[in-house]
């Protein structure tokens, strides 16, 4: 009877629509009922998938399909569409498992899954594009439902169009009658526009070591904020059996405020925020996971099975739904000191009752939500708490640095002060003489360079700070600073080194010198180099003449390498091949590696433990060369490319990216003079970029220009925002007094303000009133223009030179055009009769492009080789 009122309502509510002219919820998931897999008999709702429950909200459920895994440890997964093309929100799970035969379950929302099979083993990987956790169950976790008008985003342009379900089965003896299981988790999902979007921040903790019969051991993990404000409103915690207590605070102004305490021995639920927490740019969110080693005879490292341990905290958050992050990580412990002040509350398990224990193994009742009001019940205000970072990145013209002397700037780096690091090869250069066809050095009767190599510079004045690096390279090229040590390469020599502060000879050698090889004694002309900050890991891109990333020990022993040549007939660079792997950057809030691939024009990322592809960066703005790439911690990425190859179009420019998506949000170039050959970028977490040039032989300081930064002022009723002067005045201003600094904190720090909800904008309305005006004005000139003024024999009106380079730094892009006759002329080593190259390799000084260097997004034959 009540599956025939069921029909009958779906029924009445398809006529509905009909009569309305809205979309059938049934004909909304056709899509999704026609390529819906049979499930066997004893998976809960497996009959009904999808259940609309009226015209906006619909139940998914996503169950694995009837599994029986063979050993304990098992990861595995499935995937489930999004049964609607455009935009849906989930705002319920509810979760259909037990500890007694699952660990724990993580659902994931992405584009493309890593298989399409019914189910497969998680050791293929989860996704093969960008995931983000929505949901984590385990130890009998009672529902999780969202707060009212707070949805996770899925679908459309910018949501995941497939759920896919991760199941760890921890002990497989429940298994022994192999039974089927259907494990998985119920959605509560709706299409209704949600205000506040939901995301999920993961603390967890990747080099723990505990020992064994240690009583006490610290699992600590800590990472600036540096986005949006966001809102906290639930909290989890997860370990395995030596878990005692996991704490997560947010730290401001030293001041500790508790997100979240909780045993991860009970019940290992979402459970709400007691009082509602805020997060604003610049706070520290710091977590602690106190673990005890008794019982055990044998070190316990991070890892994936039951015997392994894991020290988790994960905060449910959300934001205002135009600046949304879906998902966030921290694996870090980036101020170790602000744990000597964590409050001992932090230290000091929980105790565990016996009830408590039933409900953690399998004998848990569903109860009342009673903490659901607290839930629904948030500030109004404090969702009105927003930072505005909309920005451009504009060059600083009063920085005097460009007035510097130098030689050929190949690498760049900031060190623990934010001190300018530059690397430039004094009176050397490198050319077609460099080297011969087996890439041996042909210039060491010169010797090494006589002038400083290394400089540091203060970054506000340009003053010289320090420097050093005399007469102990060849051909120095890229830079990176650990702590108090310089990183740097030198492609005559081949080698690699570990320079202290002060030193006078290096601290670590790696390669032979004036020796080219690819054995893992050897590089040939090794190109970077990055340093983990927490193992202590060496990461070596290797190079011009070998097509590899190559992991060394803290002490320089080799580990492992990824990477080969690109194989130019498939006519698209596979993942993991390098046409010169050129730039390194460490992402130590992902636990990644990404490499500017040059001549492929792309950006790699990968594992850092593993060496496992991740995903690629690529643009068309990109052009076919991409020199350098550097990462801020909080999302931003960085990077430059080269110039044109001729008839392109794409010109050289620095880019600004959001790391998580690839995004570009801005691009930049130079006032004064003009990009030739930036061949390396740094940036800082205030946005403040450096690029250097091995052509230009100088180094322009870029700072960022906030849009808008605003303050409400109350004056008769109206509420006034007030424009505030950007970072580059700011920084004008300091000039005289460089040294204060903390001026300048307190003005970043003017960024974090409230917007009152009622009022009008007086800018706003001003803004409305003028553009008729202009637009009207504009007509008029255009039609005045039109009756005076002529076309060329083309039918096109021709700029002059001036006014292309006005609409060009309009456009964001450099004006002027490409003269081939200079162009061929100032780059030795190429003939005019098809442009070909001396050398059979790229160098500073030139493209390689020596007929083999095709790749392309397109299928199109290839145009002719040229610069």
């Amino acid at each position: 009877m009540a599956g025939l009122i069921n029909n009958l309502l779906i029924l009445f509510l398809v006529f509905q629509n009909i009569c309305l002219g809205f979309r059938s919820p049934l004909s909304v998931f056709k899509r999704y009922r026609d390529t819906t897999r049979s499930l066997p008999s004893e998976c809960i709702g497996s009959d009904r998938p999808v259940i609309s429950l009226g015209l906006s909200d619909f139940v998914l459920d996503i169950l694995m399909p009837g599994v029986t895994p063979k050993q304990s440890d098992t990861y595995l997964c499935m995937s489930v569409p999004l049964p609607v093309d455009d935009e849906a929100y989930v705002v319920d799970f509810k979760p259909h498992a037990s500890m007694d035969t699952v660990h724990h379950m993580l659902l994931f929302g992405c584009n493309e899954p890593s298989s399409t099979k019914n189910y497969w083993d998680c050791d293929e990987g989860t996704c093969k594009d960008k995931s983000n956790i929505l949901y984590a169950w385990a130890r009998n976790a009672p529902p999780t439902q969202l707060p009212k008008g707070v949805g996770f985003r899925v679908g459309g342009q910018t949501g995941g169009r497939f759920f896919v379900l991760q199941v760890h089965y921890g002990d497989i003896s429940a298994f022994r009658d192999k039974h089927k299981d259907c494990s998985g988790v119920t959605l509560h999902l709706t299409r209704q526009k949600q205000p506040l979007i939901a995301g999920m921040y993961l603390m967890m903790s990747v080099n723990t070591v505990i020992p064994p019969g240690e009583k006490v051991v610290d699992a600590d993990i800590a990472c600036h904020y540096k986005r949006f404000p966001m809102h906290l409103f639930a909290y989890r915690v997860h370990t395995h059996r030596l878990g005692k207590v996991v704490s997560g605070y947010r730290v401001r102004n030293d001041q500790w405020t508790l997100i979240g305490r909780q045993s991860p021995q009970l019940p290992q639920a979402f459970y709400p925020v007691e009082h509602p927490v805020d997060v604003s740019y610049d706070d520290i969110l710091a977590a602690r996971c106190v673990f005890s080693g008794e019982g055990r005879t044998t070190e316990t490292h991070i890892g994936g099975t039951a015997n392994d341990e894991m020290c988790n905290f994960y905060i449910m958050y959300y934001m205002e739904a135009k600046h949304a992050v879906s998902y966030m990580t921290c694996t870090q412990n980036a101020n170790p000191e602000i744990f000597r002040n964590i409050p001992q509350e932090a230290n000091i398990p929980i105790p565990v009752k016996s009830d408590m224990l039933k409900m953690a193994h399998g004998h848990h009742e569903e109860t009342k939500d009673t903490g659901k009001s607290s839930l629904l019940q948030h500030d109004k205000k404090e969702k009105d708490k927003l930072l505005d970072q909309d920005f451009h990145v504009e060059e600083a013209v009063e920085w005097p640095g460009l007035d510097l002397k130098l030689g050929q700037v190949s690498g760049l780096a900031l060190d623990a002060e934010n001190n300018l690091v530059i690397f430039h090869r004094g009176d050397h250069v490198w050319d077609e003489n460099s080297f011969d066809s087996k890439f041996v050095y042909q210039q060491r009767g010169l010797g090494p360079i006589e002038q400083n190599t290394i400089l540091v510079l203060n970054p506000s004045n340009a003053k010289l700070l320090h420097s050093m690096g005399k007469s102990l390279f060849y051909l120095p090229h890229g830079l990176s600073v650990d702590k108090n040590n310089y990183w740097v390469t030198d492609v005559a020599l081949h080698q690699v080194f570990k320079l202290g502060a002060y030193a006078k000879e290096p601290l670590l050698t790696l390669g032979v010198a004036l020796q080219p090889g690819s054995d893992k004694n050897h590089f040939c002309q090794p190109t970077d180099v990055a340093v983990d900050p927490i193992t202590g890991s060496i990461y070596v891109s290797d190079g011009y003449c070998n097509s590899r990333i190559i992991q060394f020990s803290s002490k320089g022993l080799y580990v492992m390498q990824w990477g080969e040549g690109t194989e130019t007939s498939l006519g698209r660079a596979r993942p993991g091949q390098f046409h010169i792997p050129h730039s390194l950057a460490l992402i130590p809030d992902f636990s990644q590696l990404c490499v500017a691939d040059r001549e492929n024009g792309r950006i790699q990322c990968f594992m850092l433990e593993t060496g496992e592809f991740i995903r690629e960066i690529k643009h068309k703005s990109f052009g076919r060369e991409l020199f350098a790439v550097s990462y801020v911690p909080g999302g931003l990425l960085f990077a430059v490319n080269g110039m044109p190859y001729p008839g392109e179009a794409e010109p050289i420019q620095g880019f600004v990216m959001n790391f998580s998506t690839g995004e570009i949000i801005d691009t930049f170039i130079p006032l004064r003079k003009s990009f030739e050959m930036p061949h390396d970028v740094v940036a800082s977490e205030d946005k403040t970029v450096f690029i250097g040039d091995v052509q230009v032989r100088t180094v322009w300081k870029f700072a960022s220009i906030e849009k808008m930064e605003h303050r409400s002022v109350k004056k008769a009723g109206i509420e006034v925002q007030e424009i505030k002067e950007s970072e580059t005045i700011v920084e004008a201003r300091l000039k005289n007094n460089p040294e204060s600094t903390d001026a300048l904190k307190k003005h970043e720090k003017q960024h974090l303000v409230q917007q009152a909800s009622t009022g009008v904008s007086f800018v706003l309305i001003t803004t409305l009133l003028i553009i008729p005006a202009v637009v009207l004005l504009a007509i008029l000139v255009f039609v005045r223009w039109r009756r005076t003024t002529g076309y060329g024999a083309d039918g096109e009106h021709k700029l002059d030179s001036s006014s292309g380079r006005i609409l060009g730094r309009l456009r964001g892009k450099g004006g002027g055009g490409l003269n081939l006759g200079n162009f061929f002329a100032s780059h030795k080593g190429y003939s005019r009769k098809g442009f070909d190259r001396l050398s059979t390799e790229g160098s500073d000084q030139e493209k390689d492009d020596d007929g083999t260097d095709s790749e392309g997004e397109c299928s199109a034959p290839p145009p002719a080789p040229s610069s």
